[in-house]
């Protein structure tokens, strides 16, 4: 059997997907994180509750929303109830198992960007802002957190702290008595990052195919700690290729001509 062509950022929409739990209840940010929760809703997890900050939940989306405001997302959803709820009764009191966001930029405590490049009063790039990434990043049983991986994202110091995820590491989360794990892996184009059991800091464990250890670090904005074994990820399956390049073609003729 020939070897399947895939692109980096079919690769990271795919990896991401793996990590949804069949069942488990799930906020999701628009962009990336809706991609590759999609794609696991039509594959290998069915029963997947999808959630947005729109208030929509249990939403089947045919094609990838443009917005949370999206009216996809209400036309398929079992429930549309208020803002106030969804955040209120359903993320801050526990009953969102994962929450899975992108961001401009991450640090290596898995906190990120989501507002301004460069300074706050004078920024290079307006950000749009935080939305309920806080909220996910805080209330969730944990987190993941997907993006492209590049200098320019992987910062030793963010421009401007949106949402926390392990603080200053360590056993800050905890200390400020936060619910849930918090992030517990960023996905890349690259490779997979996970946060050291105790000082929870990111930790490469596994680079995509193809993808060297140095390739990844080279990426880096600050010195990336490296696990001493490194796997692979699985490459796509001809399923998950196809299941994904169907959604994004009728993503793409469904929003054709839209803003």
């Amino acid at each position: 059997m020939p070897d399947l062509k895939y692109s980096a950022d079919e690769m990271m929409t795919i990896a991401a997907a793996r990590m949804i739990r069949n069942g488990v209840t799930l906020f999701v940010g628009i962009g990336l994180p809706s991609a590759a929760a999609n794609l696991a809703r039509q594959t290998h997890a069915p029963d997947t509750v999808l959630i947005y900050e729109s208030g929509t939940i249990g939403t089947k989306p045919t094609v990838l929303p443009l917005s949370i405001g999206d009216g996809e997302l209400a036309e398929t959803a079992d429930a549309v109830v208020s803002i106030p709820e969804i955040f209120s009764y359903w993320l801050q009191a526990g009953r969102i198992g994962l929450g899975f966001l992108g961001a401009a930029q991450i640090d290596k405590f898995a906190n990120i960007n989501s507002t301004v490049i460069g300074p706050y009063d004078k920024p290079t790039v307006r950000l749009p802002g935080a939305g309920g990434a806080p909220e996910i990043a805080c209330s969730c049983g944990e987190v993941l957190i997907t993006l492209r991986q590049n200098k320019k994202a992987f910062v030793n110091k963010l421009d401007f702290v949106t949402s926390g995820g392990h603080f200053e590491g360590g056993e800050s989360r905890q200390k400020l008595g936060l619910p849930g794990k918090g992030p517990t892996a960023v996905i890349t184009d690259l490779g997979i990052l996970t946060p050291d059991p105790v000082t929870k800091e990111l930790t490469l464990t596994s680079v995509h195919p193809g993808v060297t250890p140095d390739q990844v670090e080279a990426a880096t904005g600050w010195k990336l700690k490296v696990a001493p074994k490194v796997d692979t990820t699985a490459p796509p399956t001809a399923e998950e290729l196809a299941v994904l390049r169907d959604l994004n073609e009728r993503t793409a003729r469904a929003h054709a001509g839209q803003a």
